[in-house]
């Protein structure tokens, strides 16, 4: 099989795996060397600085011997099978990157044989691409799980990030969609990586010009979203506890592609693709905002609604927490308002220490007034249309229409003119009765 064709199959085949995105590492050319990992080129991932990475994102092979239901890859499944060597790996990154297509590489894989044997193939192509063509350039290699602790240990000083993906969110999920996969092979190197890096840290704390960092980009992991009838609860107490025992940089959310059929597999006709973007939301505010997945969901509520967002959703669910006062709020209670992001609360608290600060002001700040202005008050007044009422202000914030009075069947529009009406009618049935 030609290499065209190779990278046909195997770069198809690797879109399934979202965790791909690069992050921090600032890995610089030497002296004779190829690329580096600084701030140029053209990009498609983001960067953990905020700038874009493009990434030769491939397999090192789609042949597996894992029968993994959910996966497009399973041994059983009939698709046409490539592998690479690992030097047509390091001849296509580099011919690549001398042509500016790209700034690094993504490299996972199938398992072929077994898991130390597909990581061996992978270690010597990224040691050639690192010792013999001096490449510095950006690398992200696919930890596998089941790996022998001496393979990670020697690939990681030569990437600037790995993951290891969980991809099914429970011991009950992984029995019956990937019954060949361990809980225990995939939560073991991610703690060995974890301790790696801060062993690395800590060393390098002690040299002016620290030796080179294991993982200097940190590791991530992927979770598959809709496979299985995991709720988001379930889900996002696992990711924090991911953030919280192996320091991860990013957990990402892969929204379920039904490419297969089995009576195992939900059927689906689409990707659940609010539902990943909904957990996107909630990640997003247990790493940045300071909230907790059990204040985000609970037994009660285990799903994010479709209409609304999570951090919209818990501050109308806590409306006894609100109006809070511009002007005096601190930070904390600040990024918990709907429509005030980091930025903007920060903003807001070296505003005011100029001085008070007024409605006009926030939308000059970058608040969402269309959110906000339900849970705060400026100067003391509040400038919500529809007052504190839960269910108004989700219908309020998701345009469904808002109807006073179809809200309280009690409801009667006031009339002044209502006592006369009322002695009329008497009147009359008093005639009537006569």
């Amino acid at each position: 099989m030609d290499l065209q064709k190779k990278l046909e199959i195997l770069s198809g085949a690797a879109k399934y795996d979202a965790s791909c995105s690069s992050s921090g590492s600032s890995r610089k050319n030497v002296n004779g060397g190829l690329g580096n990992n600084q701030s140029s080129g053209i990009c498609h991932s983001w960067s953990d600085d905020g700038r874009c990475i493009s990434l030769l994102k491939i397999l090192l092979t789609n042949i597996c011997t894992y029968n993994c239901v959910y996966c497009v890859n399973r041994a059983t499944n009939d698709i046409p099978r490539a592998s690479f060597t690992p030097e047509e790996i390091v001849d296509l990154t580099i011919n690549f990157y001398r042509r500016n297509y790209i700034e690094g590489l993504f490299l996972s894989s199938a398992i072929i044989r077994n898991p130390d044997y597909t990581m061996e193939l992978m270690l010597k192509t990224v040691r050639k691409l690192r010792i013999e063509h001096k490449f510095n350039g950006y690398i992200h290699l696919k930890a596998i799980p089941g790996t022998d602790s001496a393979l990670i240990a020697e690939a990681g000083q030569y990437v600037d990030r790995m993951s290891v993906n969980i991809e099914l969110p429970s011991n009950d999920s992984l029995k019956l969609l990937a019954p060949q996969k361990k809980k225990e092979s995939i939560i073991k190197p991610m703690g060995f990586i974890n301790s790696k890096i801060l062993e690395s840290n800590e060393v390098g704390r002690f040299y002016k010009k620290p030796k080179k960092l294991f993982v200097p980009g940190g590791q991530s992991t992927q979770l598959i979203v809709g496979a299985t009838p995991d709720h988001d609860f379930n889900i996002l107490k696992l990711t924090q506890g991911l953030y919280r025992r192996f320091q991860l940089k990013r957990v990402y959310y892969s929204a379920y592609v039904p490419v297969l059929s089995h009576p195992n597999l939900p059927a689906v006709a689409r990707p659940p693709l609010q539902r990943e973007h909904r957990l996107y939301q909630a990640d997003w505010l247990l790493r940045f905002y300071g909230f907790k997945a059990e204040e985000l969901l609970d037994d009660n509520h285990v799903n994010f609604s479709s209409d609304i967002d999570p951090k919209s959703d818990w501050a109308i669910r806590n409306i006894h927490l609100f109006p809070i006062e511009i002007n005096t709020a601190d930070y904390e209670l600040l990024i918990r308002v709907p429509g005030i992001g980091v930025l903007s609360a920060r903003r807001i608290i070296n505003a005011r220490k100029m001085c008070s600060l007024g409605y006009e002001h926030l939308k000059k700040i970058g608040v969402v007034l269309k959110r906000a202005r339900h849970f705060i008050t400026c100067r003391g007044k509040y400038y919500g249309e529809i007052g504190m009422n839960e269910l108004l202000i989700r219908n309020f914030l998701t345009d469904k229409p808002v109807n006073l009075q179809e809200q309280n069947s009690d409801w009667q529009q006031l009339s002044i003119f209502s006592h006369i009406a009322d002695s009329n009618i008497l009147e009359n049935n008093s005639l009537l009765l006569s």
